[in-house]
């Protein structure tokens, strides 16, 4: 999130500025910001750490402001849409009371089981955990928060009290810097009578400004949420909340609901056939995990961040400003169905219950469902509950196994609720690599530092005859800065194949997209024979810097 090696206050090379990365809608994006916190009375008015001489949190917070438009913007917050942002991952969150609570709140997913809770602390050292109250406590309540309050869990203990009984204390830092708990663990409660007294000491002795202890009864009465971000290991894989297993493999779709194309409603509605539609292939059993980003939308607001010329929006928005979360989002859902046959008759198939979906439609940002698939194809179908409510969406999934995701073209107008879907579907996948001075920017076949440039195995499976396939290579920046680009396509003895200098001596390409050309994207689409190949994408000249796409679309009969 802050890159490292940046030049700070003592460095002569500072300027004032430092670099923070977010992702947004499925890219980091870069945030440059100067170090001018806002203060009053010579205090810092947001965020700051404890050690009044770090600055890593109100500088990450100014980036995320920048981001938002506002430090009022992030005001009320959802933790959950946070964590994302700052991981690129998947946020998971449960309710901690069950359906007969009072908590006044719309459903946000299951209730949390204790078994399962307790493997989550496990998770504690590798993730963020965060707690939250959602409404006032009143009468005999430990707390003393206000609404809306998140805290962080910084650890866990299954410890023996002195009458032998087990007892699982969790240590909470409140961000307000403020203790704020008077249950049996605070600070000479009782509760710490049934320890042992030197083990009550050293617990005591680790609890720092803001922080309290509390045991896992006290935990699930007081608090009504709790919120876990996917772990995120060094190559930058997810790890699933469940199983602690890596989800190795990735893919990514863009999508739109359209008024009167793809906007077809929830599964209440006929027309919920015409929403948008995905082709997910599950090559061996799996974990997985589909998760659908919503796009957020964007009203004119004034300096206090209240929306202009209310007057003029329809009556579905006009129900969506009521709350901070309903002002951006729109309640969306996400089904998934097994297609057994290569051929289904698709108004049958979506009247059948789903393999998995979400409980209900949410005005979530992003929502996701994660479960166990066997191998097969499966129909994936993000929804909004209203007809022809508008929206784009980013459509992500992460598998233990190889996967494949592609999107189902909607039919002619005329047929759109036609029983069959059309066959011979594209597959697609998408690579991502960049050209770099001196390491992977070789140049066209003309320099004898083209086989440095980056290479993409693609694999055609044996069959009755060759297969369509389209390359398009797309590079990433704005039209006025185009380079000349182009790729070959070279057949290769089999998938473990390294380029070397002299391996390109010898072969010719058996596709080859050239001239180069000064275009944001350039395709060719081919018939190839069963076998073993490597895409080669390059600039004309060697030492051109920049990034890029392979999108790999194969044509599969069913």
């Amino acid at each position: 999130v802050i890159p490292p090696g940046q030049p700070s206050w003592t460095d002569e090379s500072y300027q004032g500025c430092f670099i923070c990365r977010v992702w947004q809608f499925g890219h980091w994006v870069e945030v440059t910001i100067d170090d001018r916190l806002p203060c009053l009375g010579g205090k810092l008015c947001f965020s700051q750490c404890q050690t009044e001489d770090l600055f890593w949190l109100p500088l990450l917070e100014k980036a995320y402001a920048k981001v938002h438009g506002s430090y009022e913007q992030l005001w009320a917050g959802q933790v959950a849409d946070a964590l994302v942002d700052l991981t690129g991952g998947i946020a998971e969150r449960w309710t901690l009371k069950g359906p007969g609570s009072n908590v006044e709140k719309e459903k946000t997913g299951v209730v949390l089981e204790k078994a399962v809770f307790r493997r989550l602390m496990n998770l504690k050292e590798q993730c963020v955990i965060s707690c939250s109250v959602l409404d006032s406590r009143q009468g005999n309540s430990a707390s003393e928060l206000g609404e809306f309050h998140a805290f962080i869990v910084v650890d866990a203990l299954n410890l023996s009290e002195v009458s032998g009984r087990e007892i699982f204390l969790l240590r909470i830092r409140n961000p307000w810097g403020r203790r704020c708990w008077r249950g049996p663990w605070c600070e000479g409660g009782e509760g710490w009578r049934r320890l042992d007294p030197v083990v009550a000491s050293e617990l005591l002795l680790q609890v720092q400004e803001g922080e309290f202890w509390v045991d896992e009864e006290e935990f699930f009465k007081e608090f009504d949420e709790i919120t876990v971000g996917f772990p995120v290991n060094e190559e930058g894989q997810l790890q699933s909340l469940y199983t602690e297993k890596v989800l190795y493999h990735s893919q990514n779709l863009f999508g739109s609901w359209v008024r009167g194309q793809s906007a077809g409603g929830c599964r209440n509605n006929s027309s919920f056939p015409t929403n948008p539609k995905f082709w997910l292939r599950v090559s061996e059993k799996s974990e997985v995990c589909i998760a659908l980003l919503q796009k957020q939308r964007k009203y004119s607001a004034d300096w206090a961040g209240r929306i202009k010329n209310l007057i003029h929006l329809t009556e579905e928005n006009l129900s969506l400003t009521e709350g901070v979360q309903r002002k951006n989002y729109q309640a969306v859902g996400l089904h998934v169905w097994k297609v057994e046959k290569k051929r289904f008759n698709l108004p049958k198939t979506l009247s059948a219950p789903p393999v998995v979906g979400t409980v209900c439609h949410s005005y979530d940002r992003e929502v996701h469902v994660c479960c166990d698939l066997s191998p097969g194809f499966y129909l994936v179908v993000p929804s909004i509950f209203l007809k022809d409510a508008v929206g784009n969406f980013l459509l992500r999934v992460f598998s233990t196994g190889r996967i494949s995701l592609s999107e189902l073209k909607p039919p002619p107008a005329a047929a759109a609720l036609c029983e069959e879907l059309p066959a011979g579907e594209w597959e697609t996948v998408q690579l991502h690599g960049c050209w770099k001075n001196g390491e992977s920017a070789g140049g066209s076949r003309n320099f004898s530092s083209f086989h440095i440039n980056p290479c993409f195995p693609l694999s055609i499976p044996a069959g009755p005859g060759k297969s369509s396939v389209k390359v398009t290579l797309r590079q990433h920046c704005q039209d006025s800065k185009c380079r000349p680009i182009g790729f070959h396509i070279f057949q290769v003895p089999n998938s473990s194949w390294k380029p070397q200098t002299s391996s390109f001596l010898h072969l010719e390409p058996v596709v080859s997209c050239v001239p180069h050309c000064y275009s944001q994207e350039v395709s060719q689409l081919c018939r190839l024979p069963a076998g073993s190949y490597v895409i080669v994408p390059s600039t004309y000249l060697p030492n051109t810097e920049g990034n890029f796409t392979v999108v790999i679309a194969t044509k599969i009969d069913r």
